[in-house]
């Protein structure tokens, strides 16, 4: 199979987009990356996100460890100046692994050390953080939890792709969901996660309803009974909640979210090698667990329901929005566009160019529909060295407040200081999708569960003898 990116120039990618059906500017003038901008109480001194990149190498009680200090070093002294930090755990029947932070008492000096060495390292750089804004995202992990699924619905889809590692099969429709009395403990959770993450000086958090974790799912949980299912005031109650304690108890928090706007269908890979290629999995019309899509065909979204559910936000006291989509275990063609694909993955049944496409289209959108709250957009990892002149194209003509990067920022954390400094960045540096980060997140076959993850291309010293020992145990 022929790779995708051939690109030598901005214009050759829009020349590509417009080939497929799509506009996509790019700009040469990369100063609206730069310039300022108003978010809640705190005036932030460029557009420039380091989206929430979880590590995988915290301890097994949930404390940051050396590798976790050492990024959030790294990005504090980058240059971006929205720093959104990993999923945290807000319970520990919720951790997607067994080395995902939480949120706890005994952990909270672990995390203030890591925002306080963060911070520094920003001062060290730029000799202020005044105009830095860093936040942590709250989690409970629902489906994907490690020890066992913990269903806010079922899904006819998605189900039978979940693993429930202590029974030991998949899941089935007799597995029990959580019910509402469950549900209404974990809004509990949730509201004592923020109060400790405000106590030890985070600017925000970040109530994570992306990628199908429990926040997510309970926004398509269409064919859930009782009162966080079914109607849409149902299936937002508990966020809903949340907030509205959030706004009562700790005023001067601020809170945002990342937001799935498209869930799409899984796809698993039919083929061989090179042609083993991503094809939807088999399932009935009119789809009934798949927020913010056409119910009658996956490929479209239908933005009704999660532009209804922005202006709720809004409304509620979001100051900010962090717009993604997909599922990074069923379809991760749309979460993160690739030049190849993560390891128990499959090559994209799609052009990339068309996943970096959806993302912008979809940001855009929620963007013009909240236009009070600054929206970060995503996607933008693929497009490798023009990655900047994309999100300037963006930032410029007010289709989105700030650009995410992800992937792109564990190779080169000082992406945004480069930039401004030499108005490109460094080719030695750039992420090429190569999916490296995610087989290590799915390498499980360590003492302490998970392999921690990373950039082994360009970060040899922190993960260059981590990967070779996945690549021993292959």
């Amino acid at each position: 199979m022929a790779r995708f990116f051939k690109y030598k120039s901005p214009s050759e990618v829009s020349a590509e987009a417009l080939a497929l059906g799509h506009e996509m500017a790019l700009a040469s003038d990369l100063a609206p990356l730069f310039t300022p901008l108003r978010i809640g109480t705190v005036t932030v001194g460029n557009r420039l996100v380091v989206q929430p990149m979880e590590g995988c190498d915290g301890t097994l009680d949930g404390h940051p460890d050396e590798l976790t200090f050492r990024r959030y070093r790294r990005f504090g002294a980058g240059g971006a100046k929205v720093l959104w930090g990993e999923a945290a755990a807000i319970c520990d029947a919720g951790r997607a692994n067994s080395r995902q932070l939480l949120v706890a008492e005994h952990t909270l000096a672990g995390l203030e050390q890591m925002l306080r060495e963060c911070r520094q390292a920003h001062r060290d750089a730029f000799g202020s953080d005044s105009d830095l804004l860093v936040g942590l995202q709250l989690t409970h992990s629902g489906r994907y939890s490690y020890r066992q699924p913990l269903l806010a619905t079922h899904d006819p889809v998605l189900d039978p792709l979940t693993r429930n590692r202590e029974a030991g099969r998949a899941v089935s429709p007799s597995d029990p969901l959580l019910t509402d009395d469950d549900l209404a403990r974990i809004e509990d959770d949730y509201v004592t996660a923020a109060r400790r993450v405000a106590n030890i000086g985070f600017d925000f958090i970040d109530l994570k309803q992306c990628h199908r974790y429990l926040l997510s799912e309970l926004l398509a949980a269409k064919n859930r009974p009782g009162k966080y299912g079914g109607s849409l005031e149902n299936r937002t109650r508990l966020v809903r909640n949340v907030l509205g304690r959030i706004r009562r108890d700790l005023p001067e928090l601020m809170v945002a979210t990342r937001l799935n706007c498209y869930d799409g269908i899984p796809y698993r890979g039919e083929g061989v090698g090179d042609n083993f290629i991503g094809q939807p999995c088999p399932h009935e019309l009119p789809l009934v667990t798949a927020f913010g899509t056409d119910s009658q065909d996956h490929r479209r979204e239908d933005l009704s329901e999660p532009i209804a559910v922005a202006r709720m936000l809004r409304d509620a006291g979001v100051s900010l929005i962090n717009v993604s989509a997909g599922n990074p275990y069923a379809n991760p063609h749309v979460v993160r566009p690739a030049e190849f694909p993560p390891v128990d993955g499959y090559h994209a049944p799609e052009h990339p160019l068309l996943g970096v496409a959806r993302h912008f289209r979809i940001a855009r959108q929620i963007q013009a529909a909240v236009p009070e709250i600054p929206v970060v957009g995503s996607g933008y990892s693929w497009l490798q060295d023009f990655a900047p002149h994309a999100a300037a194209a963006n930032v410029a003509a007010g289709y989105v407040s700030l650009a995410g990067f992800g992937r792109a920022t564990l190779a080169h954390p000082d992406f945004a200081r480069t930039l401004a400094a030499e108005g490109r960045l460094n080719r030695k540096q750039i992420c090429r999708t190569f999916s490296y980060c995610t087989a290590m997140m799915r390498a499980k076959q360590h003492p302490l569960g998970q392999f921690p993850t990373g950039c082994p291309p360009f970060d040899k010293e922190a993960y260059g003898e981590i990967w070779q020992q996945i690549q021993d145990q292959r």
